[in-house]
């Protein structure tokens, strides 16, 4: 299938890797910096672009993989003149209708993983979400992703939205999680690398328990003592103060919760 990638982004770059290993044609890599263009259209030996007027209309499909602030401006730039063609964007958070009104084909494909150009991942493992505006485009979807991935789910706007929310407390949330865990080590001059064990077996834990079963720390039966001890710790900074606060009392209501319904 020939292709035109409209972004050059982490997800950009991922996706359009897969789908050149796949064997599908990026004809062109668009963004609105050149520079950004260039380097990712080398990668996938397309034509790199920087212009609306450039988008070309020999392209079975055109994949939307921006930020969800410009992805309207870029649809109704982008669509015009190009009625019997697919659309598709791989937002998490944007409903396909956004397309309605401007072609007639289109849909979704979002890839449910954390992306960032310094690190590989394998796509094919990757569960990806469809969704689409009519049969046909519908079966061109499944047989292009199919190429892509082995796992492959047809979800509603709203399904997928309530799963990208989820994933953003599951990975942004629990990576920032992280950064703030490296702000502290950091006053004791502590490498973040002390934190890695515990880490992959916290990960690794919610393979075969579920995250409330899991759940360990002072802040299950809400021990007071360790938890004023903590915030003493912390009472040079206000904002990881607050933030203790909040997750301390959220795990205990869960924790509450579940003891209930034990």
């Amino acid at each position: 299938m020939n292709i035109t990638l409209i972004g050059s982004g982490n997800v950009a770059t991922h996706l359009g890797q897969a789908l050149k290993v796949a064997g599908h044609r990026i004809i062109q890599v668009y963004s609105r910096t050149q520079a950004h263009a260039e380097i990712l259209a080398s990668q996938l030996q397309a034509q790199p672009i920087s212009e609306w007027k450039a988008i070309t209309n020999a392209a079975n499909l055109y994949v939307f993989a921006l930020k969800d602030s410009v992805l309207c401006e870029a649809i109704s730039m982008v669509c015009a003149g190009k009625m019997d063609k697919i659309f598709v964007h791989t937002a998490g958070s944007v409903a396909m209708d956004v397309f309605k009104g401007h072609v007639n084909h289109y849909g979704v494909i979002y890839p449910l993983q954390t992306f960032s150009k310094q690190r590989q991942v394998a796509f094919q493992h990757i569960p990806c979400f469809l969704e689409a505006s009519d049969e046909a485009t519908a079966a061109t979807l499944q047989q292009l992703t199919q190429t892509l991935t082995s796992t492959i789910h047809w979800m509603s706007s709203s399904q997928r939205q309530a799963i990208h929310l989820a994933a953003v407390f599951a990975c942004n949330f629990t990576n920032h999680c992280y950064e703030l865990a490296n702000e502290v080590l950091q006053t004791e001059q502590i490498p973040f690398s002390t934190l890695l064990p515990l880490i992959n077996e916290t990960a690794t834990k919610v393979n075969t328990l579920t995250p409330q079963v899991a759940q360990t720390g002072p802040a299950v039966r809400f021990d007071e003592n360790i938890i004023n001890k903590q915030l003493e710790l912390l009472r040079h900074h206000p904002r990881l103060q607050k933030i203790y606060e909040l997750m301390s009392q959220s795990i205990h209501v869960v924790a509450q919760n579940q003891e209930v319904y034990d």
